[in-house]
């Protein structure tokens, strides 16, 4: 064990701890992930407790290697094989059929199991010393603000976990985005890191749904409510004209001179772009929410490539407040 809760420790520290059962913080292009052994089921309930996860909500798998797979899934279809060469090591999980191998408390019970190639060296060196598979969600409390840095990781979980390998601020900084693919059709169940476009310019059509929040799950990110800061977030098309309040946040792509006197702005891209903005995205909503806001405005994103994944989190933690309002 670590000499003090939270320790940053080397790659071999943190392999040896995932060998041995412990929880590691891992940095990863996307998010930093909370990472088990997921082989072994008390690992990954150790995860679920540290988060205080519903057991229903499931998790992704991380590999470093596209050579790993048969150890995680049975199937490999071709158009998962296509999307894999094209976007892996990258933000994207593919979900399949499992393994036997894999603890039914991973997937929640079905069948299918997420799994990625992280595109981070470090994270990928520690898989391979490890040399087990690793179940890793975003390293925050359950429905929080996901951590893009190995501060924010340290300041959500306090003396929750044994280890936090610190790799940097993260370079995509929003969660993957994840297809599930049945009988070779492909279904987007939440928007990400890959833009749609990018996707669908490879394979061409993928389904998706109207809406992907759900109640039950089938991948994670699809509750209704989540990603969400502690302050109320409401999401408007423009900038308002006035505010009610003193103390309260923008959120904006671009800030407009013409914006009123809000107590704090947050522009996550001078030039309106949104990858700049992605990676922006959480460690802006983290200043803001300790900042001792009434009330965040955030303007919603232009609803095509990165911007729809932003949009999706956005929407969330807006029903996060819609939960609370009604309590």
């Amino acid at each position: 064990m670590p000499e003090s809760p939270n320790a940053f420790v080397t790659i071999e520290r943190a392999a040896a701890f995932l060998r041995a059962g412990g929880l590691v913080a891992l940095p990863t292009e996307t998010v930093y992930g909370l990472g088990g052994n997921a082989l072994d089921p008390v690992a990954v309930a150790r995860i679920f407790a540290a988060k205080e996860r519903p057991f229903f909500d499931p998790l992704i798998v991380h590999i470093p290697d596209i050579d790993w797979m048969p150890r995680v899934v049975s199937e490999f279809p071709q158009v998962a094989v296509q999307l894999a060469e094209r976007f892996w090591p990258g933000p994207l999980t593919l979900v399949l059929p499992k393994v036997k191998s894999i603890p039914d408390l991973v997937t929640s019970g079905l069948p299918n199991v997420g799994v990625r190639i992280p595109d981070h060296n470090l994270t990928r060196q520690v898989l391979r010393l490890a040399n087990v598979p690793v179940a890793a969600p975003s390293a925050n409390p359950f429905g929080r603000l996901s951590p893009t840095t190995a501060e924010h990781v340290q300041a959500q979980l306090g003396d929750r976990i044994d280890a936090i390998l610190d790799g940097g601020p993260c370079r995509v900084g929003i969660e993957s985005t994840i297809l599930q693919i049945v009988d070779n059709e492909v279904t987007l169940l939440r928007p990400g890191g890959i833009s749609l476009e990018e996707i669908e310019a490879l394979i061409g059509n993928v389904h998706h749904p109207v809406s992907t929040a759900s109640d039950s799950p089938i991948a994670p990110g699809m509750l209704a409510s989540h990603y969400a800061p502690q302050t109320p977030l409401t999401i408007v098309d423009k900038v308002p004209l006035s505010v009610e309040s003193d103390r309260m946040g923008l959120l904006v792509l671009r800030n407009d001179a013409t914006s009123p006197q809000f107590a704090q702005i947050e522009e996550l891209s001078p030039t309106g772009d949104l990858v700049v903005a992605a990676a922006n995205f959480f460690q802006a909503l983290h200043r803001m929410d300790a900042a001792g806001l009434h009330e965040i405005i955030a303007v919603r994103f232009p609803d095509s490539g990165l911007g729809r994944a932003l949009n999706d989190r956005l929407k969330r933690a807006e029903h996060r407040r819609s939960d609370r309002s009604s309590c």
